[in-house]
């Protein structure tokens, strides 16, 4: 899918009809954990002040919204749901004092906001925002602690991480909302929205990934596997890729990882094999994986005196770090990453932009597409490890 004209707009909805009146359509409704979503009917608010309701055109499945499905811990267990959080769509209307996008641009949500005014988002040190940063707990719109969804009886739906995406149409602070250029391909701007960006916002905004370094990626899905694109477009000159499914070796030679370890093949812990492959450890690693144990290998697979290991995953455990405080003092350094450090509003068009300009490869991350009506057959994909991102279009 090319550019949105404005004829094409109008095929996907007529504004005049819609505007500043609650929207009956389909969604994707979870009602408790792991249960199998169902794509019922479901009346969609307009947007309050300094909010936007977007035509969600295509979605797809990352492991968070797995893990929240799954309802790991407390913060998750808001139900009934509308989960997702990445997509593109179109703005179909504006709340009060939106100034910055209109009825038609094409957008894509972010789950980290960004207001552009708080102390935090006038900070060069963090992507954070002091309102619409990312918060598991949240499952209300910021502006008067209510859904904008319900049943057709009126039973409130509980929002997910900012965005709610497995739905024809979404509302969302515009914080959380970012303009993409119009002729984007809108089908691989989706990804944007979370995977992509956070891996290869990894390597070059948190680790800053150097030309001829060496880089060590603990997990190979769609993050990991970004990260390893993001690595190839800095000029790391050794990329492996560490998995326990043999398939990925094949998938990641084809997106940057030169490498693969896979655990279950060796007699000694990793990064026993990484520093023997590297003489004395690589110079970056990355921890997609979201497993305590993991990330300990991931850490003592850095050279010592320099080595720095960015933590992607999400850990749904209470479990805590497994190192000990004197372990840092051999120069190793441990640092985690939200959304890549990309401040969304303000950095994400021109990350789309150098994207279209083949700067990023985007090609072979949309492993399936299916339409949003097998949503529970493309969560099965995600489960079974076929795919990276499947692309639901609504």
């Amino acid at each position: 899918m090319g550019s949105l004209s404005d004829e094409t707009v109008n095929g996907f909805f007529n504004p005049s009809e819609t505007t500043g009146k609650v929207i009956t359509c389909k969604a994707a409704v979870v009602w408790g954990p792991g249960q199998p979503f169902v794509v019922e009917e479901v009346q969609v608010d307009p947007p309050n002040k300094m909010e936007v309701r977007i035509k969600i055109l295509y979605t797809s499945i990352c492991h968070t919204d797995l893990d929240a499905w799954k309802g790991l811990n407390e913060t998750q267990r808001a139900f009934p749901r509308i989960l997702g959080h990445e997509a593109v769509g179109i703005v179909e209307s504006v709340g009060e004092g939106v100034l910055d996008m209109k009825e038609g641009d094409p957008v894509v949500p972010i789950f980290n906001g960004e207001c552009g005014d708080c102390v935090y988002c006038r900070s060069e040190k963090t992507n954070l925002c002091e309102k619409f940063r990312v918060n598991p707990f949240k499952s209300v719109m910021a502006s008067d602690g209510k859904t904008r969804f319900s049943t057709r009886d009126g039973q409130p739906i509980f929002h997910f991480l900012n965005t709610s995406t497995f739905t024809e149409y979404t509302v969302l602070d515009s914080a959380c909302v970012v303009k993409i250029d119009p002729n984007a391909p809108l089908k691989k701007m989706c990804l944007l929205s979370c995977g992509v960006s956070t891996g290869v916002g990894a390597a070059w905004n948190t680790a800053n990934v150097q030309p001829g370094s060496s880089v060590a990626i603990f997990g190979l899905g769609a993050v990991g596997l970004a990260v390893a694109e993001g690595a190839r477009s800095r000029g790391a000159s050794r990329i492996i890729g560490v998995d326990i499914n043999p398939d990925k070796c094949i998938k990641g030679q084809t997106m940057g990882v030169m490498d693969f370890v896979n655990p279950k093949d060796l007699k000694n812990p990793v990064h026993e094999k990484i520093r023997e492959m590297t003489g004395g450890g690589v110079d970056y690693s990355f921890e997609c994986a979201g497993n305590l144990d993991v990330l300990r290998e991931a850490f003592l697979s850095t050279h010592d005196g320099w080595g720095l290991t960015v933590v992607l995953g999400i850990h749904p455990t209470p479990r805590l770090i497994p190192l000990h405080p004197m372990e840092f003092f051999d120069g190793r350094r441990l640092i985690g990453t939200i959304f890549g450090d990309f401040k969304g509003k303000s950095q994400l068009p021109n990350f789309a932009t150098q994207c279209m300009r083949g700067v990023v490869n985007l090609d072979g991350f949309i492993t399936h597409e299916l339409p949003f009506s097998k949503i529970n057959e493309a969560f099965q994909l995600l489960v079974d490890g076929q795919s990276l991102r499947c692309l639901l279009q609504l």
